[in-house]
This record gives C-alpha cells, sequence and structure tokens, in this order.
C-alpha cells in the first residue's frame, strides 16, 4: 500500500485531510482528529540511512502510535523502524513501499486512530 492509496483510506475512513506543516518539507503531512487535533498518523519521505537501511535516496514512510508492547513486536517485521523524529517507545515508523501488507497497514491505523482519541 502506497501514500496514496494511505491517503484515500484515512480520507474515506477517518474524515481526515492532511496538512502540510512544514514548508521545507513539502512531503510531510500530519492527520489529525477532528474533535481534539491530536496526530494519528505522520507521513514523510526520510533517507534511507536514517532508518538504518543501506542505500541511497529516500523512503515514504507512516508514522503511528502503538501500545509498548505492540512496538517491540513490530521492530521484528520487515518493513517496521524505531519511529522516525517521534517518541520511540509509543510510535513504529512502516515503510510505504509495499514491503508491509496492506491490511497490516489498516490495523495499524486503526490502533493509532483508537490510542489517539
Amino acid at each position: 500500500m502506497g501514500r496514496a492509496e494511505v491517503i484515500e483510506l484515512i480520507r474515506n475512513k477517518y474524515g481526515a485531510e492532511p496538512e502540510y506543516l512544514w514548508m521545507n518539507q513539502p512531503n510531510y503531512s500530519v492527520f489529525r482528529h477532528k474533535s481534539n487535533k491530536k496526530w494519528f498518523a505522520v507521513m514523510m519521505d526520510v533517507s534511507k540511512r536514517k532508518l538504518g537501511l543501506t542505500g541511497e535516496g529516500k523512503i515514504e514512510i507512516m508514522n503511528v502510535k502503538c501500545d509498548k508492547e505492540s512496538v517491540l513486536f513490530l521492530l521484528d517485521e520487515p518493513g517496521c523502524f524505531p519511529a522516525y523524529h517521534m517518541n520511540k517507545a509509543s510510535w513504529v515508523s512502516v515503510a510505504l513501499d509495499g514491503v508491509v501488507e496492506g491490511e497490516k497497514i489498516k490495523i495499524l491505523l486503526k490502533n493509532s486512530y483508537e490510542m489517539t482519541k
């Protein structure tokens, strides 16, 4: 599931639009609850090296909130990384390059949405 598909899913299921808050990072977007304005997802494109990956270039990721036990479990899964630029104990970065199955992304989004209500 790529970035465009995830954005469409978030629009349809959660009624949230991407917010582009940083002029110097035009591909960074956040998704918030309408009621409390808390973030439940953050999309970015970051250097592969910042995630400990080899190779040049960037990778699109999405940060989602998770319970601490899930974070530990997810870090053993392909395409999941310690949260980039967020609290690593309660957020995880998920690759949006097809490595992580769409169903898992949907579950992670749902959990993040519920945890940030």
